[in-house]
């Protein structure tokens, strides 16, 4: 068990740890939150280093990625870049505070860029209620899950830092001495990114492959098959099965390919159980369904998180629709109903 296990077992924050290659694990806060820490990636080259996922802004998030640096005998002057896996806020908060501290570049893949831009078009509590609308989640429902999420929508959809440079698939991050290569990865986000460093046969795989959980993979504002990009993606990072894993959280692992067929498997089982579930209701609609299917607490007990078991909900009814095996029909109340074909 290495240490970061250790320490996830343990409840407590794990070290900071030089991994091969001279990679740099730091392991950054995320306040009142079930996951507890993201953990942030140091890669130096010959002239200087890049942030991967500096993490969440707060001032603990602050404090220990300062730290990181110093124990990696770095400090902000020497961070010429910053690369994003995905731009969810626990991954890409500090980003804009890091840039102001240093002047670094800032990376994503162009299709994280399209999200941001795209966010911003709406107010958050609007954006979300409409989405929620447009998946035929009762209107108080809305309401309730709104008023849940209070502040914390905010955050969630609140603008972060634009990027200065767009990885492709296949691109190699601008830092001399090193060969680092962008993965195209998209499902838990369209345009995340894993990185290749293959000197290290090390695998940065952000939220993409995490070694206990399932990501959360659920149907975008902008709609798409997000479950189907996903699926596809883990099939693409199983030829680094030979590559340690290390993930954005919980803790770094090796079998990228088991543990690609583990949540392949999780995805496809949850499938049959919403073909089964669907037949039993007869017509059922998202938030019906929703409520149906098994979730790690009972649906009264989720919370606010009832927004992203809707959306997953909603990704594996996508994927069977594009397969034939659900179709929608429009009920007299104008509500959306799903059938098996």
């Amino acid at each position: 068990m290495n240490a970061q296990q250790a320490a996830w077992r343990a409840r407590v924050l794990p070290p900071v740890e030089k991994l091969a290659g001279g990679l740099v694990s730091v392991p950054v806060p995320i306040p009142n939150n079930p996951l507890r820490y993201t953990l942030c990636y140091l890669i130096p080259g010959d002239d200087g280093l890049v942030v991967v996922d500096p993490g969440w802004d707060s001032e603990a998030g602050w404090t220990a990625l300062l730290a990181g640096l110093t124990e990696a005998g770095a400090t902000t002057a020497d961070v010429i870049g910053v690369v994003l896996t995905h731009v969810h806020p626990d991954h890409h908060g500090l980003t804009a505070r890091l840039r102001g501290a240093s002047g670094a570049w800032v990376a994503m893949h162009p299709a994280e860029h399209d999200t941001m831009l795209r966010d911003r078009d709406t107010a958050p509590a609007v954006a979300l209620g409409g989405w929620l609308r447009d998946l035929h989640v009762p209107e108080t429902e809305i309401d309730n899950l709104v008023g849940t999420f209070g502040t914390a929508v905010d955050q969630h959809f609140a603008p972060l830092a634009d990027p200065d440079l767009m990885l492709e698939d296949g691109d190699l991050i601008p830092l001399t001495g090193r060969r680092i290569q962008a993965i195209w990865t998209p499902g838990h986000t369209p345009g995340h990114i894993c990185l290749l460093d293959a000197d290290s046969r090390a695998l940065l795989t952000g939220d993409h492959v995490l070694p206990r959980i399932s990501p959360n993979i659920g149907l975008q504002l902008s709609g798409g098959d997000p479950l189907g990009d996903y699926l596809q993606s883990l099939e693409k990072v199983t030829v680094y099965d030979d590559h340690e894993a290390l993930p954005g959280h919980e803790y770094r692992f090796h079998g990228i390919a088991a543990r690609a067929a583990e949540l392949t498997t999780h995805h496809r089982d949850r499938c049959a159980e919403i073909v089964s579930i669907v037949e039993q209701l007869g017509d059922p609609g998202i938030w019906q369904l929703a409520a149906a299917l098994s979730w790690s607490r009972p649906w009264p007990e989720i919370g606010p998180m009832k927004v992203a078991a809707v959306a997953e909900t909603a990704a594996h009814v996508e994927l069977l629709l594009k397969a034939g095996t659900l179709t929608r029909k429009q009920s007299a109340d104008g509500t959306q109903r799903l059938l098996l074909n």
